[in-house]
């Protein structure tokens, strides 16, 4: 077994994982690789909750704002290019830390992508003509009878999560979750979860403020400014969706934040379902303080190697 280690922290949103990152890799004398789907994107700052400089303590970051809105950049492309960055950071680190709740990146860089079988032209259409037809309530319903496991943890607010894993069910007549977990490949290092989670009031009160910070430091002109690219893929998200319908005139101010603060707290719960199914060490809130003050997440990682 190698003596390389990958500790990720992983989570749902708001709920606290910078921190601990930025403790842990403080210890190790370490770097931080982030497997934020969004936070890699440089014209997406505010709404992304990218870690101010200092949050990052001085820690150096990868991920962060390394990439354009106009690049294609998936989890495919994370895997390749975060093997290439771990090779070399593990000649000058026994452990590197991740963090970011983006779990299918972090699937892709630790265990691998899943293999798909190809789609037919004939599935696309069918699946393009729903999506012409009924828009994105028509996608949600067809996958929820299709595939109602993939269904409960996807971004149901996505087209583009829907479209694929419905090309799929229609083109092999299985379930897109029958794929899933079944090409695990072997690293050359090994790999340690930690989950935070919290309470789901406080981690909704939580939610709740960060999108009131987010538009108090000047997330509606963020997203103004990249109205004109709303069409992107990387744009396909929450925080700015949301604006991009009220400049559209389909609601007010006001409804534009309390979407996204309802939009947050959905995905923070699909996260959680995600995360839950996998092999982790879970952390609950009440521990955040004496772990970071006492060092005991040290030892709890050392328990668990």
């Amino acid at each position: 077994m190698s003596n390389k280690r990958l500790i990720y922290i992983a989570g749902p949103t708001a709920v606290g994982k910078t921190a601990l990152s930025v403790a842990l890799a403080q210890h190790f004398k370490t770097e931080i690789i982030s497997c934020d789907a969004r936070q890699c994107y440089k014209e997406m700052y505010i709404g992304t909750a990218v870690p101010t400089a200092e949050e990052q303590e001085g820690i150096p970051h990868h991920f962060i704002q390394n990439k354009s809105i106009h690049q294609s950049f998936d989890a495919g492309d994370f895997e390749k290019e975060g093997l290439v960055l771990l090779e070399d950071l593990f000649q000058k680190h026994h452990n590197v830390v991740m963090v970011g709740g983006s779990g299918l990146y972090a699937q892709a860089l630790m265990e691998g992508l899943d293999e798909f079988p190809p789609v037919d032209q004939t599935s696309m259409n069918v699946v393009g003509t729903l999506y012409k037809n009924d828009g994105l309530e028509g996608l949600q319903k067809s996958l929820a009878e299709k595939d109602p496991e993939y269904y409960k943890t996807v971004d149901r607010q996505n087209p583009r999560r829907l479209i694929r894993a419905l090309e799929v069910c229609e083109s092999a007549q299985k379930p897109y979750s029958s794929f899933l977990g079944q090409s695990a490949q072997t690293r050359p290092f090994s790999t340690q979860t930690l989950l935070l989670s919290m309470p789901r009031a406080q981690l909704y009160d939580r939610i709740d403020s960060r999108v009131e910070q987010m538009v108090a430091g000047g997330l509606e002109e963020e997203a103004r400014q990249l109205y004109p690219h709303r069409e992107l893929p990387a744009l396909q998200t929450v925080g700015y969706r949301e604006w991009f319908d009220h400049f559209d005139g389909k609601h007010s101010k006001k409804e534009a934040i309390a979407e996204i603060q309802k939009n947050s707290r959905r995905y923070a719960k699909r996260q959680m379902t995600w995360f839950k199914k996998k092999d982790n060490t879970i952390i609950e809130a009440g521990e955040w303080d004496s772990i970071l003050k006492t060092g005991n997440i040290i030892n709890l990682l050392k328990k668990q190697t």
